[in-house]
Formats: C-alpha cells, structure tokens, sequence
C-alpha cells in the first residue's frame, strides 16, 4: 500500500491491507511482526563502541605533541622517558573511555526512563505497552494529550483534534474523522482522517490502526533533520570551553617562555622541549569539560532515583538557581484523594446507607476502589470505620436511578425497602439544593417535620464546613411504592427527609509542610496556580505555609482584569492563584521573569505547555501529566509531589557547589604546576623531569576532581539564597583563590627541593609535595565554606578512597625499586619524608585559613 494514499481507504479496507482487525493483533502476531520489521523509532545513528571512544581520546593536538616527543626521545636513545610518556599517554586515554562511557551509559539511562508509552488493544484487551514496541497493525487508543506514537488511519473518533506543526507547520488543531477521503493527491494537513507520529491529540479521544512505524512515518522521511546526534552542550560547559581555551593559549605562552628561558639559561634543547611539552599538556585543562559532564550525568541519575527525571541537561543548572517555585494543587501539594473530615447528622445509620447505596464505587478484584473520587471518598470512610463490609458493598442491588447532572445537582438512587414495601429513595447533593427540596428530618429515630430554625442551623453546619474549605453533601430519603417517570426528576426529588452532611477535602501532602517551610530557607517562593475555590486554596495555603506575612490571594477574574503592568508590581505579594485558566499560567511565569527571577512552572495537562516552555524549568506530571506536558517539560516527577520539586532544586545547588569545587581545585593544581616549573626554571633548577609532571598531572587530578563531583550537600545549601543565574562560574575573588592556592602549592615544591639539596632527593621531595598537596587541597576543598575540622570523613567515602587511593600511587612509585629507578628519584630519609608530610598540611591550613577570612 502506497503510504500517500491510507487516506482514501475505507476502514474496512485498511483493516484488510494490514492484516488486522478491531479486537487487534495477538501477543505472537505483534512479536513477529516486531522481529520482521524492527521496533518503532526514527535512527538515532550508530552508538558508539568503548574502541571508538578510545580512539576519540587521541584527537586532541596536545595528546599527538606529546606523542611526537615520545618519539624524538626514542630516536635520541632517551628509551626510559619516551616509554614513561607512552605509558601516560595509554592511561590518559584509558581514563577518558571510562570517564566518557559512564557518562555515556548514565546519560543513556536517564533517556530510557522517558520512554513514551501507547495504550493498544492485544488479546482483545486494552494494555500499555512502550510504544517502540508497536507494529503495523496495531489498535491504539488515544485521549487528549497524548502523542501519536506511530502514523494512524483513524477508525474511530469523538470530538477528535490534533495538533501536527510539527509536520505542517501549522498550529491550530485540525478536526479529524474517519471517513474515507476521494483525492489521492491531498496534502498531510488536508488528509483528515490520518494521525501522524510526532503530532499530538489537542481535544476529544480516538482510535486509530498503526500503517507505519519508525523510519516508514512521514516523520521517518525527514528524520535526517530530525535525528540529530550531536550532543547538548549547557550554558556551563559552554563557559568552561571558554575558560580552557584562554588558559590553553596562556599555559602555551608559558611553555614557550620555559622553553626560551631554559635554552638561554643552557639547559639541553631535547629536556626543555620535553618539559615544556610536558607541563603544558599537563597544565592545559582539556579534561575539564568531560569532568563536569560526568558530576552533571551522576547527579542527574541520583535524581531520577528520587523521583525527578531531568529531560535536558541545561536544567541542571538552572534547578540551583530557581527562586520562584509554581505549582498546581491537586496532587502536587495535595494527595489527589477526597478524605471525609466532617460527618454531621442526628442519624449516622441511616447517613451511612445513603453514603454507600447513592453511590457508584466499586471495589476491582484486587479490593482497590474505583470511581469518582468524592463517591470513593465516601466508601473508603466506610471501610475505615468499620460501618459496612467490602460484601456489603458488592451486593448492593438497586431498583433505579436517576444520574447526577450539573443543573439538578443531585443524583437518586432507589432500593428496596428494607421492610420489603417499596422503595426506599436515596437522594445525595449541593446542601443549599437538596435543602430545599426536604420537609422533615429524623431525631431520636422518628421522622419529624423539618423546622425553619432547623434549616437556619443546617446552613450555618454547611458554612461552617465549607469555611475550612470542605467540599460538602447533604444527603436525604424519602419511603415510596411509586414507580416514578425517570425523565421528569422533579416528580421524585421532593418531599425528602433530610439525613445529614458530610465534609470531604484533598488533604495535603504530609512531606509538603516542611518542604515549604525549607523553600522558605532557601529564599525561594512557593505559589500555589489552581483551577479549584479561593476558600479551598487558601485554606490549603494557609495550613502548608504558603501564605505568610503580606502575601495574598487573588483569582483568574481579578488576574484577568490586571493590566501585565499591575501584574508585574504585585506578582511579589500575591502567593494564590485561584480559579485560574491554563493560559493565565504564562502570565504568571512572564511576570516574575520580568522581575528578574528564575521560575519553575508545574503543568499536567495539554493546555499548560505553553507556560511549561515559558518557564525556566518547566516541571511535567508522571503519573497525571499527558503525554504533550511531558514532552515540553525540563524534569518530570514520578510521583507528582510537591517535595520532589524542592529535592529536586537542593540536587542542583549540591551538583552546581560541585561542579564549582572541581574546577577551582583543577585550576589551582595546574597554576601550582606552571608556577612551579617557570619558577623553577627561571632560577635554573632541574626540578622536575617531563615524566615527573606527566604523572602529577595523571595520578593527583583525576581521581579526586571526580570524588569532588559527587560530594555529598552541604548542610547549609537550602539555608541560603538562590545562585545568580548570570553570574559568572569563577567570580574575581574565585580566581584570587585559585592563583593564592596554586602559588602555595608551587613554594611548597620550591621549598621542598631547596630542603632537598637540589639533588636527586630534593627532586623526589618536591615530586611528592607538588603531588601530594595538590591531594591535601582536595581535602579542603570538600568544602567551600566549612573548616574539615567539622566534617565527618564517614560522609565523604568517595573524596577519601579518592585520596587514598591517588596517594597509595605515589608511594608506590616511590618505594618500589624498579619503579623508583625508572623515575629517577631517590630513596627518603625519615626526616625528609616528615618534611613533605608538614609542607603539605600547611598547603591544607592556607586553604583553611582563606575558608576563615572569606567567611
């Protein structure tokens, strides 16, 4: 069949051309048609093999440099050197895959868990399955919000729109029906009985045959343009690219001056281009980028354990930076499950007959109550206190009904009689409604007329309820052997005895208080957006601490009459938004973006995505959210709480500190490298050999500038303000910190090789302190605002067996004769060993002593 012209079969035909039907495909036919033809989804290009990252690792310049001098060692018989360098170069690159691949595999996972799903029909049952997994042939079911996961001949439709600007360009929704179409020839936004992958379901609900998966879509035919591989690159590695290209060229101009500095001084040509190739290659902070991407993957994987999803890497960032937090109520800050608070009735027996019998609830197989969630609200009650059994509600019998509808507002129910004469009607509704419809009441067992002072005191019950913002019925019965007209309720609703009241309300979230209270701390504002009452949500807010001090509420009719100027000079006060339409939500997103604040914005439905893409940090619903919320939103939660958020954004004030001590301390140690080599050569010392700095840089920078990246928080990280999102990684006093740090660690090698002898020892002596310094800075670093004084190793497993393990290198290196001979270094004395220890704990207290005077 020629994929242009599914438009102008009949159903029936389509049916036949792809070998299905109705009821849909079976679990067998589904399998080999997915064996036969390949999952569905657009080519991503080929992954790449742990030999192509290798190979990748070779393609910076300074790493073939290093290479060439390998090879100028070799031809001039310096076999030892040239080997030690080969030998560098290897475990450099073996780091790098490890690095990269996990980062990879991290990255790879975070993606599976955004898996998009499809509701089919297999097995002539509904079920959900991954939508990769659908074939031609298959029956899927759609509603608004979602994507079409694959191209579709619609078979069936109610109200049915969809958006398709992503193939047409055009974004007003188009009506789409099942009949079949005449012209062959039409255009993808003409053929109106089609869904394609790609676009989404605006309005109404669908269903529709798979004709084409994958590659064979129309989204297919232009997934060239659409399959990008190239990977996102953040604002933050964008600035660190930066920042390692500038110190690139100046720790190349250093090298050069090494190397004219040495010659003048009569230093042999080959050992000063060795050593300047050596420090620059040591110096230059090529690694940087793919360290932060790692703290970043890592950091992001931590988070989806907990719930968030982040959908794209830049959010990150900005979670450290959010000051303004939006979120819907119910089931964010509430738990999206009516609870009965209030009971009020003179007669709780027969209250709670009419709570169970007025009633469409149901219990599943598995006990689980199913239906509306105010009438499962009101049979949960009665599980709870034990009123009736899960039997009784299963054999409930009725002898008609007449249902709920939004102008009577009421809905009656009749059984029989317990009595066995008649019926007994039960009638549920608005207070104020079903009030006026009752005569009588029971007391003490006997039905009694209904007074006026009675209906005074059952309104102000109902006030008194709906003040603490409970969402009230009232409840009634009337005894009759007549068989009503069903159509003309008026006949039946009458003449009722009134029973009582019952207060119901979606309780907030327990964990939701304290995480309020903490977005206090942290000097970020909580806004409740809600389509429910102004009494609810301010009832909720003034329990979860939203509303304090000047803060207000106000609705969408009040924000409606707003001009966007009078907006923006009240947005700070107002902390309740009720009664509020989708399209007010970017409205409010705009406004607090006009004040300079960094916004989050929740959404769950169709409607909402405009204000999720305006929003800093769009937050999708993952269990209430559609599939288009989703697809727009920066980080979706799994389970659709409030508290999540708030973990969400302390995730990225922890990963941003992290990335901030990584760089400062990689920075630091190759200032302290560059200053020690130029310093040294300036004087005329022969301190350190090209190997010597090729392993500092190897065994000291990795392992710890990566232990640094997955620290665990501060303690104070939700006590202080948001991060300016426009301030710059490194700040100046950053930079006075990096330069003061590395010159300490660049005297402290001085020093140690004076110490020394400016001999073989002295040599040894200031290859340990430049390298083991630079791991005792590490240390200090695990804080940027704590003394280690007050850390618990016992909480920093990762930085210590970091340190460990790069200082167990050294040592090695050092006591291990073949090793010790091939490095030229010497054996220590105990004293001289002492020395090194004490030069490297007072580089620890400098750093110590700046936490002090910064603070």
């Amino acid at each position: 069949m020629n994929m242009k012209q599914w438009h102008v079969q009949t159903v029936e035909e389509t049916f036949q051309a792809v070998q299905s039907s109705p009821g849909g495909l079976t679990d067998d036919q589904a399998g080999k048609r997915l064996q036969e033809h390949g999952p569905n989804e657009l080519e991503q290009g080929e992954s790449k093999t742990l030999l192509d990252i290798f190979l990748e690792q070779f393609a910076d310049l300074m790493i073939w440099v290093l290479i060439g001098a390998a090879v100028i060692s070799g031809i001039v018989g310096e076999w030892i050197d040239a080997g030690i360098i080969l030998i560098v170069v290897i475990l450099n690159a073996v780091l790098g895959t490890v690095q990269e691949s996990k980062a990879e595999r991290a990255l790879e996972a975070l993606k599976a868990m955004t898996t998009p799903t499809a509701n089919v029909i297999r097995n002539g049952n509904v079920s959900q399955i991954p939508a990769r997994q659908l074939v031609v042939g298959d029956i899927v079911l759609l509603e608004a919000g979602d994507s079409i996961p694959a191209d579709l001949r619609l078979i069936e439709a109610a109200a049915l729109k969809a958006e398709e600007s992503a193939l047409t360009g055009e974004s007003v929704p188009v009506d789409k029906t099942p009949p079949a179409l005449s012209d062959p020839k039409l255009g993808i936004g003409d053929r109106t009985n089609m869904l394609y992958m790609g676009t989404n379901v605006t309005y109404g609900r669908g269903t529709g045959v798979v004709i084409a998966t994958g590659m064979d879509t129309q989204m297919g035919a232009i997934a060239a343009q659409l399959a990008s591989t190239e990977k996102e690159i953040t604002p933050l590695q964008r600035k660190l690219n930066q920042i390692s290209n500038i110190l690139s060229i100046g720790v190349i101009g250093i090298a050069i001056a090494i190397f004219i500095v040495g010659l003048v001084s009569g230093r042999e040509p080959l050992d000063m281009f060795l050593t300047a190739i050596s420090l620059a290659v040591a110096a230059i902070p090529e690694g940087l980028v793919a360290v932060i991407t790692i703290v970043l993957a890592s950091g992001m994987t931590r988070m989806a354990a907990r719930g968030a999803i982040i959908r794209r890497l830049p959010a990150v960032e900005t979670l450290g930076s959010t000051q303004v937090i939006c979120s819907d109520k119910t089931g964010t800050l509430t738990q999206n499950k009516m609870t009965v608070q209030q009971v009020w009735a003179e007669n709780e027996q027969i209250l709670c007959e009419a709570m169970g019998h007025c009633n469409d609830s149901k219990l599943d197989q598995d006990g689980e109550l199913i239906g509306d969630p105010t009438e499962t609200a009101l049979i949960d009650y009665l599980l709870t206190e034990q009123l009736w059994t899960a039997d009784q509600i299963q054999r409930r019998v009725r002898a008609w009904e007449i249902p709920f509808d939004s102008k009577r507002k009421l809905s009656t129910v009749a059984i029989e009689h317990p009595d066995g004469d008649g019926v007994r009607v039960y009638v549920k509704g608005a207070p104020d409604v079903l009030l006026d419809r009752c005569i009588s009441e029971v007391q003490d067992g006997t039905v009694i007329p209904l007074a006026e002072s009675r209906k005074t005191e059952i309104t102000a019950a109902n006030e008194t309820m709906g003040a603490k913002a409970l969402r009230v019925l009232a409840f009634a019965y009337k005894d009759t052997n007549e068989q009503p007209d069903l159509t003309q309720p008026e006949l039946v609703e009458h003449d009722l005895t009134f029973v009582g009241l019952v207060g119901m309300i979606d309780p907030p979230r327990p964990e939701v208080k304290d995480a309020i209270a903490t977005c206090r701390q942290a000097g970020i504002m909580p806004v409740m957006v809600t389509g429910d009452h102004l009494v609810t949500a301010k009832a909720i807010a003034n329990e979860l601490g939203i509303m304090v001090d000047q803060n207000r509420a106000i609705t969408g009719a009040e924000l409606e009459q707003m001009s966007d100027a009078e907006l923006e000079g009240q947005v700070k006060e107002i902390a309740v938004y009720a009664r509020v339409a989708p399209e007010h939500k970017s409205r409010i997103v705009r406004a607090w973006q006009r004040k300079g604040a960094v916004v989050a914005m929740t959404g769950d439905g169709v409607n909402d995505a405009p204000a999720l893409k305006a929003a800093d940090i769009g937050v999708g619903m993952g269990i209430t959210g559609t599939d288009v919320s989703k697809q727009v939103a920066d980080m979706v939660l799994t389970d659709d709480n409030f508290a999540t958020i708030v973990s969400a954004v302390k995730g990225g004030r922890r990963i941003f500190d992290n990335i901030h001590k990584t760089v400062r301390f990689l920075l630091s140690s190759n200032v302290g490298e560059v200053l020690a080599i130029l310093t040294a050569t300036i004087i005329g010392w022969r301190m350190l050999a090209p190997v010597h700095i090729l392993w500092i840089n190897l065994v000291t920078d990795t392992f710890p500038a990566l232990a640094l990246g997955v620290e665990p928080a501060e303690p104070d990280v939700m006590h202080r303000p948001p991060r300016n999102s426009q301030a710059p990684l490194l700040s100046g006093k950053d930079w006075l910190r990096i330069a003061f740090v590395g010159a300490v660690e660049a005297l402290a090698a001085l020093f140690a090789y004076r110490l020394g002898g400016e001999s073989t020892a002295g040599t040894t002596m200031a290859f340990l302190t430049l390298s083991l310094s630079q791991l005792f800075a590490a240390i200090g670093f695990q804080s940027e605002r704590h003394s280690i004084i007050n850390i618990d190793p016992k909480n920093h497993p990762m930085l210590w067996l970091a340190f460990i393990a790069s200082a167990l290198l050294q040592l090695v290196v050092i006591l291990v004769p073949f090793l010790r001979n091939l490095f030229d270094l010497a054996v220590l004395t105990g004293t001289q060993w002492l020395m090194v220890l004490g030069l490297c704990l007072i580089v620890l207290c400098f750093i110590e002593i700046q936490k002090w005077i910064t603070k």
